[in-house]
């Protein structure tokens, strides 16, 4: 689904910003509008994806898994691109489209680092000077990604204190953008905030879903019968979910962080918990306390702890096309361990919450007596991780 005008999915979606931002998003919309259209620069950015990203991503057999778990498991393999995320596919889309446009300088803002260091991998790669920002707990968290960025030329900026977050780095972003709109481009890394970044974050995503149908045909000649993905902003669910949005027997089940319980105020379950309300520029489903103050959020993953999510997921919150569920941080932690001894995959944080997901689906789906196809899309590897897990689990 497209936004209308406005850039609604529909109650949701819009542009609150500053009249300081609003000729940058007009002029952003208008750019994209007709580049989307051009010959030359699509080719440029699918020949980057193919050459220097590394797609097409495989669609694995989980063999192992599988058969622990009675069902047949496909992944998604996004942690086999460069950088080791799905976050590539949009940072390298939208560097091409600055580059496109004229801008000199690229802003970004980052959580668990992955889009910080795909952000800074592509400006590397096309010449083009950036800064990134990230929240102080979230370095602390992902100090090998922290450096990672510096490595690649990137300015890293921390900010928000110590238990800074993504949230305190997406309103430094915008803070700059707002400042510096005649030479810079803000690569937002989700698919939320003011349109018309929600569109183009799940366009430039999308592949992920369009590979994903064709494979899953190609390898069992029907489609799944579900398909999980983590949420967070929601970029990496949105952009496999596209692929099946028109299939209606295909259940579409995105996974929050519940952290240490919806019970409690340790979690970043938005779709769950969280009440329409504006933030960082749109109208979406948003974590706040009844005065719409935005509350403080929790995850073991720092791609997750983000109080707020992309429209278009609202809108499929609201429509029932998609679900969502949430699994919490010791959850994660066991999925995390058992796809890496099982086969032999670390994933991320992230994508281990989209696993824990799946094994309680599919133990309530085998109590029909059926076995289920499904595909978890593996947004990310877990190297940035093994520290942290270390960390808490003494190991």
């Amino acid at each position: 689904m497209n936004p209308d005008q406005l850039g609604y999915y529909g109650d949701y979606g819009g542009r609150f910003v500053s009249e300081l931002l609003m000729p940058a998003l007009i002029e952003l919309e208008s750019a994209y509008g007709k580049l989307v259209k051009n010959k030359e620069f699509l080719k440029e950015y699918r020949d980057s994806l193919r050459d220097f990203a590394g797609r097409p991503t495989g669609l694995f057999w989980a063999k192992n898994l599988s058969e622990k778990w009675n069902a047949k498991i496909y992944l998604k393999r996004e942690d086999l691109l460069h950088t080791g995320a799905h976050k590539i596919n949009n940072t390298l889309g939208q560097t091409i489209l600055a580059k496109w446009m004229g801008k000199t300088r690229v802003i970004a803002e980052t959580g668990a680092g992955q889009h910080g260091v795909a952000t800074a991998t592509t400006c590397a790669r096309y010449k083009i000077p950036c800064t990134i920002y990230m929240g102080e707990e979230d370095l602390r968290r992902q100090a090998l990604n922290g450096f990672r960025m510096k490595l690649l030329g990137a300015e890293v900026v921390g900010v928000g204190g110590k238990k800074g977050t993504l949230r305190d780095a997406v309103s430094e972003s915008l803070r700059d953008w707002a400042k510096n709109i005649d030479n810079t481009h803000y690569v937002l890394g989700s698919v939320v905030g003011p349109h018309p970044f929600p569109m183009i974050v799940r366009e430039f995503q999308s592949v992920i879903g369009r590979e994903s149908r064709m494979q899953i045909l190609e390898h069992e000649k029907r489609l799944p019968d579900a398909v999980f993905a983590c949420v967070g902003g929601g970029s990496n669910a949105m952009g496999i979910f596209y692929g099946f949005l028109d299939d209606e027997n295909v259940k579409l089940v995105g996974v929050e962080a519940a952290g240490h319980g919806l019970n409690t105020n340790l979690h970043s379950a938005k779709l769950s918990k969280g009440m329409p309300g504006i933030f960082q520029g749109s109208l979406s489903y948003v974590l706040q306390d009844n005065s719409g103050m935005i509350s403080d959020v929790h995850s073991i993953s720092a791609g997750l702890d983000y109080p707020g999510v992309g429209p278009e997921h609202a809108y499929l919150k609201d429509t029932k096309r998609a679900h969502y569920e949430s699994v919490t941080d010791k959850e994660a932690l066991d999925a995390f361990q058992e796809l890496s001894e099982t086969e032999g995959i670390i994933p991320a944080l992230e994508s281990s919450h989209a696993i824990a997901s799946t094994k309680k689906w599919i133990k309530k789906y085998n109590k029909s007596g059926s076995s289920p196809l499904v595909i978890i899309n593996l947004s990310g590897r877990g190297d940035k991780d093994v520290a942290e897990v270390q960390r808490l689990l003494d190991l």
